[in-house]
């Protein structure tokens, strides 16, 4: 079937000498996967490979048979380029280490909108907007909700974290029950849109704990997630 939708490159990898594998989530279909035929060393085709970076947003024009093998991708667009994203040494990192989150993150190949939606605008925050040293952090915690484990039974009152179930609670009932700077922290992302969470003050040291401890978090309720590999270069970054 022919389709038309908008797409957010997750991953690609190169296969032999000029093919890509391509990870995709679509507007309309999900995640989907597709083989880009010697894009690697084609120069005048409509295909480019610099259209499959990680975390482009693409326009495309593809052939989808629902089989569950590599799909084909016939055009693409860049829509809407990036401005700042791809050339900031800083946003380029955070964008490096999300797509590794959404790449292990992300399974569901059915449509999700309100999924897609959110990536989208997000993205095009960050490439817009000059405060983003927290942006990583409130993405992941925003994300958990389209990933069924966001935060709940949130209480100003109740002092421990509970990570297994996802909760804050009164007493401390198994080993992933916090209670220090990281789960008053969370209370305050939990608070905040992009627009508001550079207000919230943190120093090296408490940016990176409160990032390992959502990492921990995902890796409590995502089968075979693995901390990013690209985690060591954001801790240096920010």
């Amino acid at each position: 079937m022919l389709i038309n939708t908008q797409a957010i490159i997750i991953h690609s990898l190169r296969y032999r000498e000029a093919d890509l594998i391509v990870k995709a989530f679509t507007k309309s279909s999900g995640l989907k996967s597709y083989l880009i035929r010697g894009v690697l060393k084609s120069k005048k085709g409509k295909l480019r490979a610099s259209m499959f970076q990680p975390l482009t947003l693409l326009e495309v024009e593809a052939n989808h048979k629902d089989k569950g093998t590599l799909e084909n991708i016939r055009e693409a667009k860049v829509n809407p380029p990036y401005q700042d994203l791809t050339t900031n040494v800083y946003k380029s990192s955070i964008a490096m280490f999300l797509a590794e989150v959404l790449n292990q993150a992300i399974q569901e190949e059915e449509q999700n909108e309100a999924l897609y939606q959110y990536l989208e605008n997000a993205f095009l925050w960050l490439d817009k907007n000059k405060k983003f040293a927290n942006f990583h952090l409130l993405f992941m915690v925003k994300l958990s909700s389209f990933l069924g484990f966001y935060p709940h039974q949130y209480d100003q009152d109740l002092p421990y974290f509970n990570l297994l179930d996802g909760e804050y609670q009164l007493d401390d009932t198994n080993k992933y029950c916090i209670q220090n700077e990281n789960s008053e922290l969370l209370k305050q992302f939990l608070l905040v849109n992009f627009d508001e969470a550079s207000s919230i003050k943190l120093n090296q040291s408490r940016r990176k704990s409160f990032l390992e401890m959502l990492i921990l978090y995902f890796e409590l309720h995502l089968h075979g997630f693995k901390k990013p590999r690209s985690l060591d270069i954001l801790h240096q970054l920010f």
